[in-house]
């Protein structure tokens, strides 16, 4: 579904109000609006030109990246209220459906839309692009978080710029996804990490032929999975999860080295990936399911042994998935690769945004007391990096899962969702901090493997391009991007010939609202 269209029914009545970004609404989930610094003076809150008026309640809408109920998010809840003096409404739809429930309640009209919510890719640039976001350039300008000179990314926040305006802020760097080997896997087939794509084949037919958990049973396994054979909702390129065969292709809008904009999908070297996909999945080395998989669903299936390569997300994750195997029973040794020669380098999405909608009556005080306030470098950044204190974090002397820790000795608690493991982190992943932190209690927590994998990550990625808003790509890219995913569906999983592929994208209008997105980043791009 693109953003056009689940923005239409709720942004029919306020269009003119939401595309001058006006930042008022009626249906606005926060209480008091901004004032001037000659009006709230009481206030004594600050961010440079003008004071700021404290809302007495913001609504949140937010993926699992944010520690969700399974994890006693009530507590977490208690804690950043007590913190703020601040009612938190958070609602959190399950992660893999976040997207469709975000635009289902922006369709049902601003009344319905909370005041913050986190977007990442093209969701980002679509809202942006229908007046859906406050504009928080001023804001962030203004902050006593940029004067405060913690901030170590603003790199970073300027990559996620949109025509030089910011319409959300990322509180981390994204980081990125590189591929894991089960060392045993490798062991029990006598193979060495793969280095090219010949080798890469060849261990996935040992994963799925032979015989590589050793129960003693071959071809009860397979050599990968993923979330989706063009990658998971949210913008995330397919690469990231599949890179092995889309290698120098990719199905997204792109920045060539000579400045212009093209579509990945159209050409030619997007055709070798996409035999490369219909060999490997019609020879049973990607999981069948991969079509339909979420991204937990890929995890738990990693986690039994199912399959023995999977391409996730570098640093912290790297221990999540060494503790679940072994939680499971098995053996949690993993190879993190160095992209293999036909890939080249790993790529840095752009990061995710925490952005405040056009419907927020005091997007200033949001900013301050919600966005602002999470990198404050003491107890909010505490509660979004671990948690609660005695639920998610102790300092207590006891033992968990066999690791002792003295009084004093900062720890993680077992996790209550996936017991048998400890957590690692909340909502911020100190690896991928964008500003200092001196008295971040986990920075010596950082386990080897995390270490291990984000630096090669780190040594062997590139970074994204952000693909501009234009009015073409909220209008078409939905339709066209369904259209893509349908015909790579019909390719590697029906055998559909890939000139039968290419004629659907012809006659089913896909050609021609490629041009027209093509040519409208272009224009975007020349009236910079």
């Amino acid at each position: 579904m693109r953003v056009k269209k689940m923005l239409a029914a709720g942004m029919a009545m306020t269009m003119a109000a939401t595309m001058a970004l006006s930042g008022c609404s009626a249906g606005s989930k926060t209480s008091g609006t901004a004032e001037s610094a000659e009006s709230s003076s009481a206030t004594g809150e600050t961010t440079g030109k003008s004071e700021v008026k404290k809302p007495e309640k913001i609504t949140i809408m937010v993926n699992g990246t944010v520690t969700t109920k399974a994890n006693n998010r009530d507590a977490f809840e208690k804690k950043w209220e007590e913190l703020t003096g601040i009612d938190l409404e958070i609602i959190q739809p399950d992660h893999d459906a976040y997207f469709d429930v975000l635009g289902q309640s922006f369709a049902s009209g601003p009344e319905n839309w909370p005041d913050v919510i986190i977007l990442n890719g093209s969701y980002y640039t679509g809202y942006a692009e229908e007046g859906a976001l406050w504009d928080m350039t001023e804001a962030w300008n203004n902050s006593e978080l940029k004067a405060s000179g913690r901030v170590k990314g603003e790199d970073v926040i300027e990559a996620t710029k949109l025509n030089g305006k910011l319409y959300g802020f990322p509180n981390a760097r994204r980081g990125g996804c590189l591929t894991y080997v089960k060392k045993k896997w490798l062991d029990n087939c006598g193979l060495e990490a793969p280095t090219t794509y010949d080798e890469y084949l060849n261990m996935l037919k040992a994963f799925t032929e032979g015989d590589p958990d050793g129960n003693g049973v071959n071809g009860d396994t397979y050599g990968v999975s993923a979330a989706g054979l063009v990658g998971a909702k949210g913008g995330d390129p397919s690469s990231n999860y599949l890179p092995e065969f889309y290698q120098d292709a990719q199905p997204n809008f792109a920045l060539g080295e000579d400045g212009v904009w093209y579509d990945g999908f159209t050409k030619e070297n997007f055709k070798g990936a996409l035999e490369r996909l219909r060999d490997a999945y019609s020879k049973g080395y990607i999981d069948k399911e991969t079509l339909t998989n979420g991204t937990n669903d890929c995890r738990n299936k990693f986690y039994e042994d199912k399959f023995g390569a999977f391409t996730y997300w570098a640093g912290t994750w790297a221990t999540n998935l060494k503790n679940n195997l072994e939680a499971n029973g098995k053996d949690g040794e993993l190879i993190p690769l160095k992209p293999i020669k036909e890939v080249g380098t790993y790529e840095e999405g752009t990061a995710p945004v925490w952005a405040i909608t056009s419907a927020c009556e005091n997007p200033e005080g949001v900013f301050k007391y919600f966005i602002e306030n999470m990198l404050d470098g003491g107890d909010m950044q505490m509660l979004w990096s671990y948690g609660v204190e005695d639920v998610h974090w102790s300092t207590k002397a006891e033992t968990i899962l066999g690791n002792t820790y003295a009084e004093g000795e900062f720890h993680t608690k077992e996790s209550i969702e996936k017991p048998g493991t400890q957590y690692t982190k909340q909502h911020l992943d100190p690896t991928l901090a964008i500003v200092t932190w001196d008295n971040d209690p986990g920075k010596n927590n950082v386990k080897e493997e995390a270490r291990v994998s984000q630096e090669l990550f780190n040594e062997n990625s590139h970074a994204a391009v952000i693909i501009p808003s234009t009015e073409a790509m909220a209008t078409y890219n939905g339709d066209l991007t369904t259209l893509k995913n349908s015909i790579v569906a019909d390719v590697v999983v029906q055998g559909l010939s890939i000139d039968e592929a290419y004629k659907r994208f012809e006659s089913e209008g896909g050609a021609e609202w490629s041009k027209l997105i093509v040519d409208s980043l272009n224009e975007a791009g020349a009236a910079k």
